[in-house]
């Protein structure tokens, strides 16, 4: 059975050869680059020194190459865009070194230069005279949005202004992601989870759009969600307009990629604390299953694709819901946050959606546990989500930098001397 059998066995409730793996396939599924460039060291892929793309500046992910994916048996490939988060285009590669001297390559666009205390600076579309829209801390990892926002004026509240960042993508857009699905379907055995922009609503992270120069309507996150309380109509009106911008996109690229695509990202809204979800269960139904519904039900109608949801956080309370909505895959599966113990929402849930990580935990088992302790937590996750099929095995989330290599060498041996079916 190839990867991408594997993976449509499992995305159809039913038992494949192996439990699928992903480990890069989506910006909510992969690793550091400074984990991904460890990876490829340790492997014997790269001579030292090699540098590996950075091609999520925001979230500094690495790429995960198709000889990284061979060597270490993952499913799953990426079919994304090539715009960042900050506006411009993961291209023009140039050398950079991380604080922690990763030697890395980065977009052409990604313009930055050390603050006086050693913070750096991200741009909208890399242009240096435009307000900085990211930041990553001194000695940090990651780049974390600048908000900005203008004065709020409640009697002249434009619902396009919340809009500016959605539109029809363009004919040669459409074009080079069929080129990229046919490439990945034709060359690779492996499955194909596609990102497409637009089809998120709420997102906290799009919120203030870093990608932007000079976003207007609400943008503050914290305006945001206490707007979805105080300003509630707006924000329907706001994803109302936006759903139908998505419906509209979905139709043509559907008619560019076709069904090469096994799962489609439609959401990373989080709905989850630690603790339980921070919205009632009627909150969602009201703002925003109606337009998960209507995004899911043309996708079921017109394709072959599964839809794919990114919710962080204590989300079982919400399953129900989310089921209803219609989505079909569930990621990350953050079992250590309340109500998630694994099997208990397998024995809930496990036939009606399937769970795309919950694999290892990355707050505490897999950077700071033991590999003896990573082996034997991906075993039990196995065991629980594995039986029947609807599982393909994630680590909770992206992995962090400064994980041990022996720890995640620790956890792909276990899943692959455990989790051949049965299980």
């Amino acid at each position: 059975m190839n990867s991408r059998e594997r993976v449509t066995k499992s995305l159809n409730h039913q038992e494949p050869d192996h439990i699928p793996l992903d480990l890069g396939g989506s910006s909510v599924t992969g690793m550091h680059v400074s984990v991904v460039y460890g990876l490829r060291q340790a492997l014997g892929l790269d001579a030292p020194g090699t540098p590996v793309k950075v091609i999520r500046p925001y979230l500094m992910l690495g790429e995960v190459k198709l000889d990284l994916v061979e060597a270490l048996g993952i499913d799953v490939v990426r079919l994304a865009g090539t715009n960042t988060m900050f506006g411009y285009r993961a291209e023009d590669w140039k050398p950079w070194t991380t604080f922690d001297g990763t030697p890395v390559l980065v977009p052409g666009g990604f313009n930055t230069d050390p603050e006086p205390n050693g913070d750096l600076l991200q741009y909208p579309e890399g242009e240096k005279t435009l307000p900085p829209s990211g930041r990553m801390p001194r000695d940090g990892w990651y780049f974390d949005a600048i908000i900005r926002q203008e004065p709020i004026d409640d009697e002249h509240l434009n619902v396009e202004d919340n809009l500016e960042e959605f539109g029809l993508l363009s004919d040669g857009e459409l074009a080079a992601l069929g080129q990229e699905a046919e490439r990945l379907h034709t060359q690779t055995d492996r499955a194909i989870l596609a990102k497409f922009s637009g089809t998120a609503f709420g997102d906290i992270a799009a919120v203030p759009a870093p990608w932007l120069r000079r976003p207007k309507g609400i943008r503050d996150v914290a305006e945001w969600y206490m707007s979805t309380v105080t300003r509630r109509e707006y924000i329907y009106q706001v994803f109302e307009r936006q759903s139908e911008i998505a419906l509209a996109n979905l139709e043509r690229i559907y008619r560019s990629v076709g069904d090469r695509v096994s799962a489609v990202y439609l959401t990373g809204t989080d709905f989850g604390m630690q603790t339980g979800p921070f919205l009632s269960p009627q909150t969602y139904r009201e703002l925003y299953q109606p337009f998960h519904r209507r995004l899911n039900d043309w996708i079921h109608q017109h394709t072959g694709w599964k839809t794919f949801m990114h919710s962080c956080g204590s989300v079982a309370s919400l399953l129900k819901d989310f089921i209803e909505a219609g989505f079909d895959i569930l990621n990350p599966v953050q079992c250590s946050a309340a109500g998630m113990e694994p099997a208990e929402l397998e024995r809930r849930f496990g036939d009606r959606i399937v769970f795309w990580g919950g694999g290892v935990d990355t707050q505490h088992t897999l950077p700071f546990g033991t590999p003896e302790q990573v082996r034997h937590q991906v075993r039990e996750r196995i065991r629980a989500f594995g039986p029947g099929g609807g599982f393909v095995f994630n680590p909770i989330h992206n992995v962090q930098p400064g994980t041990p290599i022996e720890n995640l060498m620790a956890m792909f041996e276990a899943l692959h001397e455990f989790g051949h079916y049965p299980v």
